[in-house]
């Protein structure tokens, strides 16, 4: 269902990708559970500088988990990202972004964006759709790549939070953990 529904607003090829304004890059831990750089990580943040270099969009909002101060999913990849060149006016954190349904929500109600473009996997941003297009939020995907062959762990994984999304929709009605203070992106100083 999840698949189905999201296919029309999954983009791969750049070029066919329309232009947002902002790029919802979402979090995930620098590194794996084997040791060195997780390559999710890795293509994701190749993936928003490809699409912001393009024009494919103008601001990259980066919304993960900031739960303890010893893991900031937000700080770290920005501060990767300025590596990278992205300037840093260009860049915001959404420190609330525990999930994915308080990403995709929150860059709605508290970002006040109406339409966005998803970085992601695959199968996180199929998902990450699913949660917008049933908030009635009009919002696309580019997929950053799936890197080397996911583990039985990350499947499964994504099995489970997809049957969890689709609860949340439908059943659960169910928002993100916080909101706060209406942030406009290009107007208010990056956060």
């Amino acid at each position: 269902m999840i698949t189905i529904s999201t296919d029309d607003a999954l983009y791969s090829n750049i070029k066919s990708l329309p232009h947002n304004e902002v790029g919802v890059l979402l979090g995930t831990s620098k590194y794996s559970r084997q040791g060195g750089v997780n390559d999710h990580y890795r293509l994701r943040l190749n993936a928003a500088l490809t699409l912001y270099q393009a024009g494919k969009i103008d601001y990259i909002l980066i919304s993960g988990d900031n739960a303890t101060r010893y893991y900031d999913e937000p700080s770290t990849i920005r501060r990767d990202l300025l590596k990278l060149g992205v300037p840093p006016e260009r860049i915001y954190r959404d420190y609330a972004g525990f999930r994915t349904l308080d990403s995709v929500l929150r860059a709605h109600h508290v970002f006040d964006l109406e339409n966005f473009t998803i970085i992601s996997q695959a199968p996180h941003n199929q998902r990450a759709l699913y949660i917008a297009r049933n908030h009635d939020i009009d919002a696309i995907a580019f997929n950053a790549g799936e890197g080397e062959a996911s583990d039985l762990t990350n499947k499964t994984r994504e099995i489970l939070a997809r049957v969890l999304a689709v609860m949340e929709v439908h059943l659960l009605n169910k928002g993100p953990k916080f909101l706060g203070p209406q942030i406009e992106i290009g107007v208010t100083p990056p956060t």
